[in-house]
């Protein structure tokens, strides 16, 4: 198989566009359309950097333990560093507000969001209203930042998440979106573009008392533990809307939990996020992902050292 047609694999598998698709390979959108045409060929260390990304669209990426391991270990090494990371957060207005526009912009965006991350700090930070965005977007990402801070005013080391909290998150995240906002569905529901089934709603509290317990049970792997309770929530699936931005709140309140900063799921990576999450539920391989999830959480150090 040729280059051209591992970039076609990639493009089509991704839903990235050709420009999406330069950045990811940090090469200009001439150079890559040059090569998806056939009038260049890239140098060995693209054709390496396109090769590792082949793999991981196609799902035959393997991740070595001793990779994954390393990261791991790089991550308790920086948090070392950091005795109280949610002290450090909260302390610094300005690492408060980068972590919530990261998390804010790139969850929404993940959802289908347009606004920008310079839009999403206007609305945030400046209450600025923008005439060509629709206001159920501006709600969105007021909702986020004020779960955001409802999370922040709460959590702690070793804080134990409750089903009220989860329910309270929804409750701010839909304040004004949805009736249900903060009540399990009663209906059926599928996640679209995926073939995973969800949750029977008539099992939802059952399913959600016993994911709490779960999250709550101390475990050495923190990477591992949260890789697997984010895939089981997603798939219970247990609100009518908002199950991914909430996964994600719950993922940050466990993360910080740990002493460990939010993982920033880029809005860029969401095509290899839910190609991971959707691996996990299918086949119960969870490496990827929590590859995937590692990267993110350096992603949170990079705005915490910053």
């Amino acid at each position: 198989m040729d280059i051209r047609q591992k970039l076609n694999i990639i493009q089509k598998l991704s839903k990235l566009t050709q420009v999406q698709l330069a950045d990811r390979l940090n090469v200009s959108f001439p150079t890559l359309n040059s090569w998806i045409n056939g009038r260049s060929q890239p140098h060995s260390k693209k054709t390496e950097v396109i090769d590792k990304l082949y793999l991981e669209c196609t799902g035959q990426k393997i991740i070595p333990k001793n990779n994954l391991q390393a990261k791991k270990d790089i991550i308790l090494k920086k948090s070392k560093k950091f005795p109280n990371i949610i002290g450090n957060i909260k302390k610094r207005p300005d690492i408060f507000d980068q972590f919530i526009l990261s998390l804010t912009y790139n969850t929404n965006g993940i959802e289908g969001s347009t606004l920008t991350e310079n839009d999403t700090a206007a609305i945030l930070f400046h209450n600025i209203t923008l005439k060509n965005k629709d206001l159920i977007e501006h709600l969105e990402a007021k909702n986020h930042q004020s779960a955001m801070e409802y999370l922040f005013s709460n959590v702690r080391k070793n804080y134990k998440i409750t089903e009220k909290f989860i329910l309270e998150l929804h409750h701010i995240l839909m304040n004004s979106i949805r009736a249900d906002a903060g009540r399990y569905r009663i209906h059926g529901v599928r996640i679209v573009g995926a073939n995973v089934p969800t949750a029977n709603y008539l099992k939802i509290p059952v399913l959600m008392r016993g994911l709490v317990a779960e999250i709550n049970r101390k475990q050495e792997d923190i990477i591992s533990h949260i890789s697997k309770i984010h895939s089981k929530f997603e798939q219970i699936h247990p609100f009518s809307d908002g199950n991914g931005r909430i996964g994600r709140l719950i993922m940050t309140t466990m993360f910080l939990g740990a002493n460990l900063p939010p993982a920033i799921i880029e809005k860029k990576q969401k095509q290899f996020y839910y190609k991971y999450l959707q691996q996990s539920q299918q086949k119960e391989e969870y490496d990827l992902l929590e590859d995937f999830f590692c990267d993110s959480v350096l992603n949170g150090f990079e705005i915490l050292e910053g």
